[in-house]
């Protein structure tokens, strides 16, 4: 019995949405009273709808104002709407907007429209008489400071992170660019979720084609509800197969209007603390904000190291299996008999005795990632040494082993941008299965593989590998190197406009 009631229940919750969805597509009536009925049909179950009843002092007439209670500042609500309406005589006139201390007043007639503007946090003014509902924008949602970015610290940068609210986000990138030429395109995707997708460009210096192509792409989204910049960068760009990023993520305001700057793009989504940039290419994960406000020489010394740690964090542990199995003849006598030695009591090929290294590794690091800080750090470094020296007095890895993998940590961790960071983790466990089934020859293969893969790539129809494939070297300022700022007066012509003039001395970063 109970069973069937809740399916009768059930059923008449179903019969009673179906009406309400079909109230939607109805204008708003003139009855007060049918009004705030249809209004709690609509949102039934919805215990923070909050409906108060008061009379116009202009008109006499009554009305109700309507909201949800944790999406809506009810300072603003009591002082700048209710306060006017009902105790000051000019605050409304019959068929005229009430005159009231808030920025923004529109009107709406469709329920649907109405659904719509109350989830995001508005107040909505019935009156008795009036066949239309009044907007106030009195949003108030809960919402965090802005505070340091987490994974992008800056030692010279500033240190100001995006925060939640799309809004705030605009703001902080246009204190670092009050120029008119900042122009913004708001789109609205996701069935449920109503998602607000900002893409912020310079119109003087943007490619009108890769405009075009971004803001295609984020309409042709079909999704129910976008929560964060990682989905809608997996759902817009070029090549979901690969494991390289094809869009910029940061959480820095600076960093995003230098992109800008060069001709990029900046797409916005609200709630989400990080913003995506795009054309990018694969130098231009290399590059930090802490770059330019360093000397050249120095930030060109520590953008090599960035590159060869790449290259140590995706070769290294395939090197060791591959001359260790294959070809180890090419190892130095004295080496090859403390390696020997080492490995003398291993039971595992190299192959394995790598694998289960680096997955502990990878384990390790993400139980570090979602503890808490203090203790994530704790566990990382001790659990790194304990596990680290039990398992080679256990003889289950050789000495050489734990250097190579401990080598191949620290590489990847000079990596500025956590995804290509991430990929580049991914990327070396084939790499070392290649290298134990040919050795050296198999390490040539994979990574001729790898360079045909990365020139092949696009980022919104601009070469991935740009200014190496194609070949630029006027875009090569600023790409293994950083050459001083005066010299880079120029935008890369990756993300310069056709009738783009010379940058200003102010300006001078260039993108490789």
């Amino acid at each position: 019995m109970a069973f069937l009631h809740n399916w009768i229940r059930g059923k008449k919750s179903f019969a009673a949405q179906s009406q309400a969805n079909h109230k939607l597509n109805t204008p708003i009536g003139s009855v007060l009273s049918q009004n705030i009925a249809d209004l709690h049909e609509l949102f039934s179950q919805t215990p923070d709808l909050v409906v108060r009843h008061f009379v116009i002092k202009q008109t006499g007439n009554q009305a109700a104002i309507a909201y949800l209670d944790g999406l809506t500042d009810k300072n603003a609500l009591n002082n700048n709407v209710l306060r006017p309406l009902q105790f000051e005589a000019d605050a409304g006139a019959p068929g005229n907007l009430p005159r009231v201390n808030v920025g923004h007043v529109r009107t709406l007639s469709l329920w649907s429209d109405l659904e719509m503007a109350m989830l995001q946090g508005v107040s909505i003014l019935f009156e008795d008489g009036r066949s239309e509902a009044v907007i106030f924008n009195t949003q108030g949602w809960p919402q965090r400071a802005i505070e340091d970015p987490q994974l992008e610290a800056s030692l010279k940068g500033a240190h100001q992170g995006f925060v939640e609210t799309g809004s705030q986000n605009i703001a902080l990138i246009r204190r670092y660019i009050p120029n008119r030429e900042l122009k913004i395109k708001e789109l609205t995707i996701g069935r449920r979720g109503n998602t607000l997708v900002s893409i912020l460009y310079m119109a003087d210096i943007v490619h009108p084609e890769v405009l075009k192509e971004i803001e295609d792409r984020i309409r042709q989204v079909d999704i129910d509800a976008v929560i964060n910049t990682g989905e809608l960068a997996e759902l817009i760009e070029d090549n979901p197969y690969s494991p390289f990023p094809q869009f910029i993520a940061t959480e820095r305001p600076d960093s995003a209007a230098a992109q800008l700057l060069q001709g990029r793009f900046v797409v916005i989504v609200d709630r989400s603390p990080s913003v995506l940039i795009g054309p990018a290419t694969f130098t231009s994960f290399f590059q930090s904000v802490d770059d330019y406000s360093t000397r050249w020489m120095v930030a060109s010394f520590t953008r090599l190291l960035r590159f060869m740690g790449f290259t140590v964090a995706v070769f290294l542990p395939a090197l060791y299996i591959a001359v260790i199995s294959f070809n180890y003849e090419v190892i130095p006598l004295q080496l090859l008999l403390s390696i020997g030695e080492s490995r003398a009591r291993v039971p595992f090929p190299p192959l394995v005795e790598a694998l289960l290294m680096e997955i502990t590794l990878e384990m390790m690091r993400e139980a570090g990632v979602r503890l808490p800080a203090p203790v994530g750090q704790t566990v990382g470094i001790v659990g790194g040494i304990v596990i680290g020296q039990a398992a080679v007095s256990a003889g289950i890895v050789s000495n050489i082993m734990v250097i190579v993998v401990a080598s191949t940590a620290i590489a990847s961790f000079i990596i500025p941008n956590y995804d290509m960071a991430s990929g580049v983790r991914l990327i070396r466990f084939p790499m070392m299965i290649i290298a134990s089934m040919f050795g050296i020859v198999g390490m040539v293969i994979g990574m001729m593989t790898l360079i045909g893969h990365l020139i092949s790539l696009e980022s919104l129809g601009t070469p991935y590998g740009n200014p190496i494939a194609p070949m630029r070297f006027a875009d090569m300022k600023d790409t293994f190197v950083r050459l001083p700022l005066w010299r880079m007066k120029t935008r890369p012509k990756s993300s310069r406009a056709v009738n783009s003039q010379r940058m200003g001395d102010n300006h001078p970063k260039g993108d490789g």
